[in-house]
């Protein structure tokens, strides 16, 4: 019983870790993104993708697994690329018109979407307690966009708020595949692998000659990517979306953090208010799932 109890609590704890993680290099892609300036949406979408898959290739040739779907989860994983794609664009499309803080706070939408869809997709229900919490992040969010949120586009703000909701239903899916027995670089290389087909046509219709400076943005970019994702989808394969996904809005304080000192963007105060409120938050479910685990 002890191993058993010790060995949950490394779970737990690995995929906070991973999560955390990730939501530090995914601030990093949103950067990235800002800063390779007026190139299209789409075209930013590619080449994010086309980088992450040349990273996800080697991560199955290493494993040498066979680029087929496995049998039973090729609903899953189509539905995880689907929905992540839709997310992508649509948080890129915010990002070019918001600052990245506000952009990723929108796209931190996702992890209360995740326990949404986690309930009918998963039968994962969080109890009274940890939606409290989830929902107590949730104002956190609320007090972090409110500032700008008035003067910020109504297009761009909505993408934003529709990305989040779509990468939850992805992580979602993830949960499903590596339910499974998909491993976690087979879930990254087929997302990256379908983004990219899919972009690469849709990127030909407006494409944009980039230089040298933008080229190296959007390298960096799907580098970070690339790492983000197969940190948030080791995450999802080690515990339920309703135990960790509050640690996923980590990505608010990383991004206010590099908007701050790369792009020279200061919070104000009821933005401090906001990312004291989710610090909180993350630190009370932290504790509530490890005594929970405990029991």
């Amino acid at each position: 019983m002890a191993e058993q109890k010790k060995k949950g609590l490394s779970r737990l704890n690995k995929a906070i870790l991973f999560l955390i993680t990730s939501a530090f290099f995914f601030a990093l892609m949103n950067m990235f993104v800002r800063l390779s300036g007026d190139v299209p949406t789409i075209q930013k979408t590619f080449f994010r993708n086309f980088f992450a898959l040349f990273i996800a290739s080697g991560a199955m040739i290493k494993n040498r697994c066979s680029i087929v779907p496995p049998k039973g989860a090729r609903f899953d994983l189509f539905m995880r690329a689907a929905c992540g794609y839709a997310g992508v664009v649509l948080n890129f499309y915010a990002i070019d018109r918001l600052s990245i803080s506000d952009a990723s706070l929108l796209n931190k939408m996702s992890p209360f979407f995740a326990i949404i869809f986690s309930t009918f997709l998963l039968k994962e229900r969080a109890n009274k307690v940890q939606w409290a919490i989830i929902l107590t992040a949730f104002v956190g969010a609320l007090f972090v966009i409110k500032p700008s949120f008035q003067n910020a586009e109504l297009g761009a703000s909505i993408a934003g708020f529709c990305g989040g909701m779509c990468a939850g239903a992805a992580y979602t899916f993830v949960r499903r595949a590596t339910g499974k027995g998909v491993k976690s670089y087979y879930v990254v290389f087929f997302f990256s692998a379908f983004s990219t087909l899919v972009a690469f046509p849709l990127m030909l219709l407006d494409f944009k000659p980039m230089t040298l400076a933008q080229t190296l943005m959007l390298v960096g970019s799907g580098v970070s990517a690339a790492i983000a994702q197969f940190c948030i989808t080791t995450a999802y394969s080690y515990a339920p979306a309703k135990e960790v996904s509050i640690y996923d809005y980590s990505q608010i304080i990383f991004a206010a953090l590099i908007g701050f000192v790369v792009l020279d963007q200061i919070p104000d105060v009821l933005s401090f208010v906001g990312y004291a409120v989710i610090i909180a938050a993350a630190f009370v479910m932290f504790r509530y799932n490890n005594r929970k685990t405990k029991e």
